[in-house]
């Protein structure tokens, strides 16, 4: 059977609070696609994968998910991963906001 992707990880958004995901939640859904992007010059994680959408930052990869993502990245593979929104719920405590799940292409 076909999978154009294989799921790899799932978690809530790391520091959502602390950027712009508050502007554009409402405008969030299941299945929308964000972008994954290196922040090699991180003073607090020179691994951080940032997450947006839009322009627009929501976070990060949490630091115990960003290893192999930011690896593959660093040797400009990061094109095999995509990040879906699987849960956007306004409602909830900024911590858990926003949860998604990052993907592996089938480059086949």
């Amino acid at each position: 059977m076909y999978e154009p992707s294989k799921h790899i990880s799932t978690f809530y958004v790391a520091g959502f609070q602390y950027w712009d995901g508050a502007l554009v939640i409402g405008e969030l859904k299941a299945g929308m696609q964000l972008d994954l992007v290196p922040e090699r010059d991180n003073p607090h994680d020179p691994e951080a994968i940032a997450i947006r959408w839009k322009g627009t930052k929501l976070g990060f990869v949490p630091a115990d998910e960003n290893a192999l993502v930011s690896t593959l990245a660093f040797y400009g593979h990061s094109d095999v991963f995509e990040c879906r929104v699987l849960k956007a719920d306004p409602a909830r405590s900024p911590w858990h906001q926003l949860m998604v799940g990052i993907y592996v292409r089938d480059a086949r």
